[in-house]
């Protein structure tokens, strides 16, 4: 009942022309409900008011009956799978999805996601993965060390440099 006397509350600050107070109920809905698909549809609703058609995107992208345009403007701002799979804000398995083409889509992302970070990844396990993945990789590790490395080294110089003009 919750749901329904929330989505009833958004109706009447749309029509106050409270937008801001609709966007902020929604993404709370979204949050407690991820399954359902009402709450999302109405967001990009709200978004398509924003003329933000990336965050439309994002809350249709389990919809069949989504824009294109949306879909790639959404793919486009997080184009990342990891950063992808977080802006859906999903729980749970593809299995708890409304509809096939939902699930479809939610095991799309994550085996994406997977294949991006070098291993499974599971929606609710989504949350251990540090960053977006752009930066993980041999190389960022290694120069990252590296980097910590001629920080300390510089350090221990300047309080070594310091320690022996205290005794001349």
């Amino acid at each position: 009942m919750a749901l329904n006397d929330t989505l009833a509350r958004v109706d009447a600050d749309l029509a106050a022309g409270r937008i801001p107070v609709a966007r902020q109920r929604l993404r709370g809905l979204v949050s407690s409900y991820p399954h359902e698909p009402a709450p999302r549809r109405r967001l990009a609703e709200v978004y398509r008011l924003y003329g933000d058609a990336a965050e439309a995107g994002r809350w249709m992208y389990l919809e069949e009956d989504r824009s294109p345009e949306e879909t790639a403007a959404f793919e486009e701002r997080y184009a990342n799978a990891v950063r992808r799979m977080r802006a859906m804000a999903w729980r749970g398995t593809e299995s708890d999805a409304p509809t096939p083409f939902a699930a479809q889509q939610l095991a799309a992302v994550r085996e994406d996601a997977s294949d991006t970070l070098g291993r499974p990844v599971t929606w609710d396990g989504l949350v251990e993965v540090k960053g977006d993945a752009w930066e993980s990789g041999r190389l960022t590790d290694a120069l990252s060390g590296i980097g910590c490395l001629l920080l300390a080294v510089v350090l221990v110089g300047i309080w070594i440099y310091g320690l022996v003009s205290l005794f001349d």
